[in-house]
């Protein structure tokens, strides 16, 4: 019987298995999300005022003439990114809005490699399809596509600005950061990053890429200066609806402005001992973890203490996320995720028998998540900053730890990094 197990129970390692499970699923949800659901769109369609806007560039006609009082998408975007978005025009909005979406995937799945990649798993280990199959479950990637919104180009910029600026690039740190902004500048917090790593040449082309597109682009847009008299105060107000920033939030369902404001201080108060905490302890020990923590940190206290934060905005949270595979991460506690839950669920909560609880629960989800992701992340580095400071040690400057010491494997490994990367901490609580 012994001579047949060989033939009846083949042995399979986990890191075989998962691969082969994850795979096929991943790339269905990958059809699914793009081919059915993003083809289809629905109510909401981001790439309409985006294409209108574009081919009134291209002809010569007004861009920024919109009535910001309805409650239908609006075109947003700066005149260096209208430069930018022009060539989707070219084509007729059908066909453009296709290939968008097209091109958007493609985007995705270069951001789940290069996120692969960056915390040091190759493309033939079981974290590549499973970064896959989190990006496409998630409603913020799939909302992404059904809304045709450009965010996934956002998401690229960010990995691509984190890993050259790993990698002391800094000049071309700059370029990807510096396209994103000329078109959404979502990412402008993160500038603080280079500034406190003393990496001043990534400012250069982060700061010179806009500027020039602008000087490029006003003078060929006939309403450029509406851009600023009547797009940018738009920009700054809090408006009531699809936004779930503390503010949108709280003008949406009537809350006190005194809560609203308490609210605000509360999570900046929250980022910016995570922020100080964060560079005291792991700069020097840690950077992949400090740029990884910390833009999530920097991100998130955006979108809920900003004007506006909308729930697909949460995909560029996916760097901190992936964080969980290293010792010391603040994600690795249970709150954390169900604070992720809450903020990039597909799940809906209406319900026909409690029609008012569900309502309230599908308004407040994403707000609700970013917060208790904020509250996670920073009670996690403040009780282990109150632990050291009682055992007498939150003064000690942090040894800097050489290559062979990191908590990963090589980045062109498979699975050598996944005995370090979470066999010491499987059992963290929130407060370790």
């Amino acid at each position: 019987m012994a001579n047949l197990d060989r033939y009846l129970y083949p042995p399979m390692s986990a890191q075989r298995i998962i691969p082969m499970v994850l795979w096929p699923i991943s790339l269905l949800m990958v059809v699914h999300r793009s081919v059915f659901l993003g083809v289809n769109g629905d109510r909401t369609d981001d790439f309409k005022p985006v294409y209108a806007a574009a081919y009134n560039f291209l002809n010569g006609l007004p861009v920024y003439g919109e009535n910001y009082a309805t409650v239908d998408p609006h075109y947003l975007y700066p005149p260096s990114g209208t430069l930018l978005m022009a060539p989707v025009a070219v084509i007729d909005y059908e066909r453009a809005r296709w290939a968008f979406i097209a091109v958007s995937v493609v985007a995705l799945l270069v951001c789940a490699y290069l996120l692969t990649r960056m915390f040091g798993y190759a493309l033939d280990s079981w974290v590549m399809p499973t970064v896959l199959f989190f990006f496409f479950s998630t409603e913020t990637v799939s909302h992404t596509l059904i809304f045709t919104n450009f965010n996934s180009f956002v998401l690229l910029g960010l990995i691509a600005f984190l890993m050259l600026m790993l990698s002391r690039h800094d000049w071309w740190a700059g370029v990807p950061m510096g396209l994103t902004l000329a078109v959404k500048p979502v990412l402008a917090p993160l500038m603080l990053l280079p500034l406190l790593n003393r990496q001043w040449r990534v400012f250069a082309l982060a700061i010179v890429i806009p500027i020039v597109l602008t000087v490029v682009a006003w003078p060929l847009s006939v309403d450029a200066n509406d851009f600023i008299s009547r797009t940018v105060p738009y920009l700054g107000e809090a408006r009531d609806y699809y936004n779930s920033s503390i503010a949108g939030n709280g003008a949406y369902f009537g809350v006190a402005p005194w809560l609203i404001l308490l609210l605000r201080v509360a999570f900046v108060l929250m980022a910016a001992f995570s922020l100080w905490f964060l560079y005291r302890y792991y700069r020097t020990t840690n950077e992949l973890m400090w740029l990884a923590v910390s833009s999530g940190v920097l991100l998130c206290t955006t979108f809920l203490v900003g004007s506006l934060g909308q729930g697909y905005y949460s995909m560029l949270l996916f760097p901190l996320l992936m964080t969980v595979l290293l010792p010391g991460s603040p994600m690795r506690n249970w709150p954390a995720w169900l604070g992720v839950y809450g903020c990039m669920t597909f799940d809906g909560f209406y319900s026909d028998r409690w029609t008012a609880f569900g309502w309230m629960v599908e308004y407040n989800k994403v707000t609700w998540g970013w917060s208790l992701l904020m509250i996670a992340v920073f009670c996690s580095l403040l009780f282990r900053w109150l632990d050291m400071r009682s055992d007498g040690v939150a003064g000690m400057v942090p040894p800097v730890r050489s290559e062979s010491d990191a908590p990963l494997g090589p980045a062109g490994g498979t699975d050598a990094a996944t005995s370090t990367a979470t066999g010491s901490e499987d059992a963290v609580s929130l407060s370790k």
